[in-house]
């Protein structure tokens, strides 16, 4: 099993909605399992950068490569790239 977890920030902070949004579309891809889209509460006192949290399960490195070949993801991307500043993804085995 593994868990993919993508943090973002945004040019505009007016933005994370959409952002959110957008992400959220990523939840009807069939392969995904435990997925949330979250927006960063930001209690930390060192780094707050991050605006907005993916998280999502696979069952193998198979299933997340189908995920990120789903069209509903292209149509994601299409819609948070121009909005988002960063973008950091960590893969984790559970």
């Amino acid at each position: 099993m593994i868990r993919h977890i993508v943090f973002f920030s945004a040019k505009n902070p007016h933005d994370v909605p959409t952002i959110m949004d957008g992400l959220e579309r990523l939840g009807n891809i069939p392969q995904v399992r435990n997925f949330c889209v979250r927006k960063n509460l930001k209690f930390d006192n060192l780094g707050n950068d991050i605006d907005v949290v993916v998280y999502g399960e696979f069952e193998s490195t198979e299933s997340l490569q189908a995920y990120k070949e789903h069209p509903l993801y292209q149509e994601s991307i299409s819609i948070v790239r121009p909005l988002r500043e960063l973008r950091f993804c960590a893969d984790t085995v559970i």
